[in-house]
């Protein structure tokens, strides 16, 4: 019988080759796990972050939609709360409240470079004093330095003629944009006066309509009966052109014209204007707008219908109005003028319209920076404007 031989090679070898086959299971199943581990990794998402998205995807939405809502709640309450509480559109067509430019002192015209002009104040009701400003001619300027309010009183019956300026809403009478036409006004040879309405500036009292135009008509008188016989023409710009044509058809009434009115950037009547201003671009095309707005004016006794005055005007009429003006639309200065030319009262009036293209950037307050403006004034009051 043959004895088998274990030798040390085959023993290694046996060994050798056991050890690689148990690495390469070993390795496989690694290899397994790491596949495995893998897949976990990439081929699927962690529940708890994709948990965290999901929720703050879904707070986004919500804080979105609640801010929608809060917006659309704001946007139906403002008509309820104009409607309930009418006079809130009332300091709106005023504004009044708007003091610009700040921290000026209205009993210094010299601070807004007006260095001919003195300031003081009238009693056109009890109770009510309203602030003036009286700005002489350019031509004057000299005399007037250092003088008191009796020799502006009196310098009131020089030659030269007189305009009576209404401005408009918000502000004052020493708002930048009407100081500039004082100056030009002045520089061609003109006496300048103008003042704050009741509720405006350092005047005293509550805005309205009909306070206005009793504020108008009172200073109008105070000027005439110092001027005599002398031209005294009347200019309103913006919401003053319907004061200036409320107190124009008041004078015609009673026989007594004034040589001429100017009207810069006028408007038809207050509902117009306020349905054409920027302002009512988010509410215009809502249902019930006029009931809730418009009708809101109304109730405040609030027309300035100036579209209904020129047909009791019986004076010359000048319309000067940008064509790029955004806050009195050109359109309805120029529908204003149609109206003025057709009405029998204004026949054998002179009525004319002069527009401003947009090219020259006028918008609603710039026209003075016209350097047409004297010429359009002396042709249009045949007058020869006094030299420099």
């Amino acid at each position: 019988m043959r004895k088998r031989n274990h030798s040390p090679t085959q023993d290694n070898d046996s060994s050798a080759t056991k050890t690689l086959l148990d690495s390469k299971v070993k390795h496989s199943h690694k290899k397994g796990e790491d596949n495995t581990e893998s897949e976990i990794q990439y081929g699927s998402a962690d529940p708890d972050k994709t948990m965290g998205r999901t929720l703050r995807r879904r707070g986004l939405l919500w804080r979105l939609r609640r801010f929608f809502m809060w917006v659309l709640g704001v946007y139906l309450a403002i008509p309820v709360i104009v409607k309930i509480c009418p006079s809130i559109q009332a300091k709106l067509v005023f504004l009044n409240f708007v003091r610009m430019p700040y921290f000026i002192d209205l009993k210094r015209p010299l601070d807004q470079g007006l260095n001919h002009t003195i300031n003081f104040y009238l009693q056109p009701e009890e109770g009510i004093h309203v602030g003036v400003w009286h700005t002489v001619p350019t031509q004057m300027w000299k005399e007037a330095q250092g003088k008191d309010g009796q020799w502006f009183e009196s310098a009131l019956q020089s030659f030269h003629p007189v305009m009576l300026y209404l401005h408009g809403n918000a502000g004052s009478r020493g708002g930048d944009h009407r100081v500039q036409l004082y100056k030009v006004l002045s520089s061609l040879g003109y006496h300048v006066v103008t003042f704050d309405y009741r509720g405006w500036g350092d005047s005293e009292g509550s805005p309205s309509e009909r306070g206005m135009t009793t504020d108008a008509l009172f200073i109008y008188q105070w000027v005439k009966q110092r001027i005599g016989r002398k031209p005294l023409y009347i200019w309103g710009h913006s919401l003053g052109t319907g004061v200036a044509t409320n107190l124009v058809r008041q004078l015609c009434e009673q026989g007594a014209p004034p040589d001429s009115l100017i009207l810069e950037s006028p408007f038809t009547n207050i509902r117009e204007e306020a349905k054409s201003h920027p302002f009512s671009m988010v509410y215009r095309y809502l249902p019930g707008f006029d009931w809730f707005f418009l009708d809101a004016i109304s109730a405040n006794d609030i027309k300035f219908a100036s579209d209904e005055n020129v047909n009791h005007i019986s004076c010359p009429v000048l319309i000067l109005h940008a064509e790029d003006d955004t806050v009195v639309p050109f359109h309805l200065g120029k529908k204003l003028y149609n109206m003025a030319a057709q009405s029998k009262s204004l026949s054998g009036h002179k009525v004319q319209f002069i527009p401003f293209p947009v090219s020259l950037g006028y918008r609603h307050k710039f026209i003075y920076r016209s350097p047409e403006l004297p010429h359009i004034l002396s042709d249009f009051l045949g007058t020869t404007h006094p030299q420099m």
